[in-house]
């Protein structure tokens, strides 16, 4: 019986402290990053530090990081192909046409958050998310004010 407990006790500790590891290992950031998406982080920001990376719900690897004081996230494919890096602004720093367009079109929306983004697919852009009942409405818009995606 003693022989019973005792080795139910050893799995007991062994599965609490790989339940923890897996944890921290979760809360740190993702150790199996491949190598070839670290490579292609540095070649493209080469003065930044190399940031943890995580998966995110498209299975891109997610870098966030700081570049001048600012943050932002940059995105990058299980090839290390780079997709796009995005950061956060003020509605008063986006392009006026897109002001424009925002205050003639989406006047009747509250918006919600505001990004600058540097895409492969889609070159600079603004994406611009509005509330609205159920699920936000985002808008991709070019520089010029014209949409590329609603």
């Amino acid at each position: 019986m003693k022989v019973l407990l005792t080795v139910f006790a050893l799995i007991m500790a062994v599965n609490t402290s790989s339940c923890q590891e897996k944890k921290h290992k979760k809360d740190k950031g993702d150790d199996n990053v491949p190598e070839v998406v670290v490579e292609a982080f540095k070649a493209k920001y080469p003065n930044e530090k190399v940031p943890e990376f995580k998966t995110d719900a498209h299975g891109y690897w997610e870098a966030h990081f700081k570049k001048k004081g600012e943050k932002y996230r940059a995105d990058f494919n299980e090839n290390g192909t780079w997709r796009e890096t995005e950061n956060s602004i003020k509605v008063s720093e986006l392009p006026e046409p897109i002001q424009s367009k925002i205050n003639s079109t989406y006047f009747l929306y509250t918006i919600t958050e505001v990004e600058h983004v540097l895409s492969a697919k889609y070159g600079e852009f603004y994406d611009v998310e509005f509330k609205q009942k159920g699920k936000n409405k985002d808008i991709m818009f070019k520089k010029d004010g014209s949409i590329i995606e609603e």
